[in-house]
């Protein structure tokens, strides 16, 4: 039954009542604030960059194994056609860091250099391998040692000691660190792709040595000294960054067949993977390898710095190719300093294999 209530004496609103929102509009205007938010939250997930890795397992250095098909398996996957490479000058850069018999899982085998020459040179690029040993100044040395040397040679291959080379400076497009420009060495200025061939190692400093890390090996001991310290003294997770960001064209492929763990990427021990992992982004394929590895991605310093900006590195923005990073994982173990705890994905001590 309806009510008759009293009715309110009429009054002219003041301008405080005219000025406020009805609680009808407050519920439209959160409504259309929410519905913004999520509209640009989803454009910014699908904006976000995205990239390839391809995994590829139960790889061997000899000839039983066809490194150069899974290679080329691996390169077509991420989406590269032979023709891109036609008439193109590659540079392979492989870690020569410093070379020992004793240790042939410090330095990229000579069997993942001589591989990825054969698919560029048969997709019509003109080869070269270059390389700066951050350790060794006797780059002649490092070549004997590692057996790079040997293999180049049978293989018709030409080598650039990319510590004394003539260098270009260019400026530094990354800016993570004060330095304004960066001096690369003739060859490296003159490849239209530089292809990181690096060891997968961890690192006493950072946690680990990948295909963004192994860059450092392009830059010119005449102008950096050794081991590189002007990186070192200009911090080098942040020098790691603006190498990448400043070299045009790089793709990875990265020897994890035998690895380094514990105190590497020089002292640690042999780590039996036999993997092979292919990328054009050079973030995506270290966060990949440092998942498989047991290491968060996320809390590697330089991939921090280098994450959305020079490519992706969280997990659901990286496609991957060939076998899941999940299928392979093996925990590495890296040294118990401070600095290094928060990187592994177990909590309460040392990563054990």
């Amino acid at each position: 039954m309806k009510q008759n209530r009293p009715q309110p004496i009429s009054r002219d609103p003041t301008c405080e009542e005219m000025q406020r929102p009805s609680r009808r509009a407050v519920l439209a205007l959160g409504g259309t604030a929410l519905a913004c938010a999520a509209g640009s939250k989803a454009v910014r997930w699908a904006t976000a960059p995205r990239a390839e890795v391809f995994v590829a397992k139960n790889q061997k250095y000899d000839r039983g194994c066809d490194l150069e098909k899974t290679i080329q398996d691996g390169l077509l996957s991420c989406g590269y056609q032979r023709q891109q490479f036609s008439g193109k000058r590659v540079l392979l850069k492989p870690n020569l860091v410093e070379p020992c018999r004793d240790i042939p899982h410090m330095t990229t085998h000579p069997a993942i250099i001589i591989a990825a020459s054969e698919v560029f040179r048969r997709w019509g690029a003109t080869v070269r391998v270059g390389e700066a040993p951050g350790h060794v100044r006797d780059t002649e040395m490092a070549l004997i040692e590692s057996g790079v040397g040997e293999a180049l040679r049978d293989a018709g291959l030409t080598f650039a000691d990319l510590n004394y080379e003539q260098v270009g400076w260019r400026r530094n497009r990354g800016r993570f660190s004060p330095l304004r420009g960066i001096y690369f060495p003739q060859n490296v200025l003159e490849a239209d792709y530089v292809v990181s061939l690096p060891k997968l190692k961890t690192h006493h400093w950072v946690g680990l040595t990948c295909s963004m890390k192994n860059l450092y090996g392009v830059l010119p001991g005449i102008k950096y000294g050794w081991p590189k310290n002007v990186l070192h003294h200009n911090g080098i997770p942040h020098t790691v960054a603006d190498i990448n960001a400043t070299l045009p064209n790089t793709l990875a492929i990265v020897d994890g067949i035998d690895c380094m763990e514990g105190d590497g990427p020089i002292l640690g021990s042999l780590k039996r993977m036999e993997l092979l992992l292919v990328g054009s982004n050079l973030p995506a394929v270290d966060a990949t390898a440092a998942r498989i590895i047991g290491l968060h991605a996320e809390r590697i310093s330089y991939l921090q710095l280098a994450a959305d900006r020079l490519g992706p590195i969280a997990d659901d923005r990286i496609e991957q190719r060939g076998e899941s990073w999940q299928n392979v994982t093996s925990p590495f173990q890296i040294l118990d300093e401070v600095h290094l705890r928060h990187l592994r994905t177990t909590p309460d001590g040392p990563l054990v294999s």
